[in-house]
C-alpha cells in the first residue's frame, strides 16, 4: 500500500524532491505478493499478521515479509532476481514457510485478489502509524482496501530507458490484467468482473495511468508542479498502474491480482521479462499519448470480461480478442522468452489464453460445483500450499 499525504502536506510540499534514479541491471526481477490469512473454522479472514510476522521473522528468508494496511493480509517479497525460475526459487521458499507458521497459528494463507465473502467493516487496521495515517485520510477506503495484488519490478538500465518501458508496457495492461484476475467475488456475490479487485484500487485519487513524459527532466519538472500543490509528497502517494520506482532503478507494474499459486505468479513475472527484453532490444513501436485514447476502455474490458475482453488496437483501431492478442505477442518475443529463461512459465500462460482459463474462471467452477464460498476459500488455500485443490 502506498503512503499518503496527511492533511498538511501543503505545508510541507516544498520539500519534496524527486529522487535519482538508481542504477539497476536492466531485466532484472523483484515480486511482491499481498497474501489472504485465513481461519481454519470458516475460512473468513482472519487478523494473525502480527503473529505471522514474528513467527516468520525467526526464519531466513529471501527478500521481506511486511505487514499490510489491514490485521488480515501480509505481504511478502523477493530479492532482486535474474529469472522468472529464481523468483519461483524465492517465492516457493517463502511459501513453505508461511505455511508452516500458518499452521502453528491454525490458519491458512490463500493468494486471490480478493477474499469471496469477508466483510470489509470487520476489518482491522494494522497497528502501525503510517496505516492509521491513511486510515484518517481516506475513510472507510482504506478498509475496502483489504484486496491482494501481485506487484513485478523489472530493472531498467537508466531513468529515461525506464519511462519509456513505462509507456510502451503499458499497452499489454489488459494481457496482465486478463491472466492474473483472481477476484470475481466480493462479500458473498459475483460481481461479473474477472477482477473486481481493481475497482476498489481506481477510487484512490492518485490512480490510473502515469503522465506522458518521455523524459526524466521533463518527469521531474511534472513531479515538481504536482508536489507545490501539496496533493503529493513522494512517488509513493501514484496509484498509478505502471509507475516508475528511482530508489530501486525498476518500473513496477502494480494491476495484477495476486495468483492462486506461485508458481503462476513467477510465470507472470517471466511474462513481463520476455516482453521487456523484447521492447527494450528490439524496440518495435515508439509509445504515443494517443494510445491512452483507448487505454481506460482496454482496462476495464479485461476487468470486467478477463480473457473473453475484447481488445482495441491504439494505432489502427482494429478490435479482436483479448486472448487473440496476448498468443499474437508471445509467439512475436518467442525469442526473448527463451533468452530469459521464461518460455516454461509463458507456454502455461499461453495454454492458460487459449482455454480462457484464469483464476478467476477456477474460481467461479469451485462456487458451482461446492455452492459455498467457505469451501472454495478452502480449496484456494489448499491450492497454495501445493495441494490440488
Amino acid at each position: 500500500m502506498a503512503s499518503a499525504p496527511a492533511h498538511g502536506a501543503a505545508a510541507d510540499a516544498r520539500q519534496a524532491v524527486l529522487e535519482p534514479f538508481q542504477h539497476s541491471a536492466a531485466l532484472s526481477l523483484g515480486v511482491e505478493l499481498e497474501l489472504q490469512l485465513i481461519n481454519t473454522n470458516d475460512y473468513d479472514l482472519a487478523p494473525y499478521s502480527a503473529e505471522m510476522l514474528r513467527l516468520m521473522a525467526k526464519i531466513p528468508l529471501p527478500g521481506a515479509v511486511v505487514p499490510e494496511m489491514t490485521s488480515s493480509m501480509i505481504e511478502v517479497s523477493t530479492g532482486v532476481c535474474n529469472s522468472s525460475a529464481q523468483v519461483l526459487g524465492e517465492l516457493s521458499q517463502i511459501r513453505d514457510a508461511l505455511v508452516r507458521c500458518a499452521d502453528k497459528l491454525n490458519i491458512a494463507i490463500a493468494g486471490g485478489g480478493t477474499h469471496p465473502f469477508q466483510q470489509w467493516h470487520e476489518q482491522r487496521i494494522y497497528d502501525r502509524p503510517r496505516f492509521h495515517e491513511l486510515s484518517q485520510l481516506y475513510g472507510y477506503l482504506s478498509k475496502q482496501f483489504t484486496i491482494f495484488g501481485q506487484h513485478v519490478h523489472i530493472g531498467c538500465p537508466d531513468a529515461d530507458s525506464a519511462l519509456l518501458m513505462l509507456h510502451r508496457m503499458s499497452r499489454y495492461i489488459p494481457h496482465f490484467i486478463a491472466l492474473s484476475a483472481s477476484s470475481p467475488f466480493v462479500q458473498g456475490q459475483d460481481t461479473q468482473f474477472d477482477s473486481a479487485r481493481l475497482n476498489s484500487v481506481f477510487a484512490f485519487p492518485m490512480s490510473g495511468r502515469a503522465p506522458y513524459t518521455l523524459s526524466w527532466d521533463e518527469f521531474g519538472a511534472w513531479f515538481a508542479k504536482t508536489t507545490r500543490t501539496g496533493v503529493v509528497k513522494s512517488m509513493k502517494d501514484f496509484y498509478w498502474d505502471i509507475r516508475p520506482k528511482p530508489e530501486y532503478g525498476t518500473i513496477e507494474i502494480r494491476v495484477f491480482d495476486t495468483p492462486l499459486t506461485v508458481e503462476r505468479a513467477a510465470a507472470l513475472a517471466g511474462y513481463v521479462q520476455a516482453l521487456a527484453s523484447w521492447l527494450l532490444h528490439e524496440q518495435p513501436f515508439m509509445p504515443l499519448e494517443d494510445d491512452y485514447m483507448v487505454y481506460t476502455y482496454n482496462r476495464f474490458q479485461a476487468c470486467r470480461f478477463g480473457l473473453d475482453a475484447v481488445y482495441v488496437d491504439p494505432v489502427s483501431g482494429e478490435h479482436m480478442a483479448l486472448r487473440d492478442h496476448i498468443v499474437m505477442t508471445m509467439k512475436q518475443i518467442d525469442a526473448h522468452s527463451l533468452a530469459v529463461g521464461a518460455a516454461p512459465g509463458i507456454d502455461l500462460l499461453r495454454l492458460s489464453a487459449d482455454m480462457g482459463a484464469n483464476d478467476a474462471r477456477w474460481l467461479r467452477e469451485r462456487q458451482a460445483k461446492e455452492r459455498l464460498l467457505a469451501e472454495v476459500s478452502r480449496q484456494a488455500a489448499e491450492r497454495f500450499r501445493g495441494g490440488r485443490g
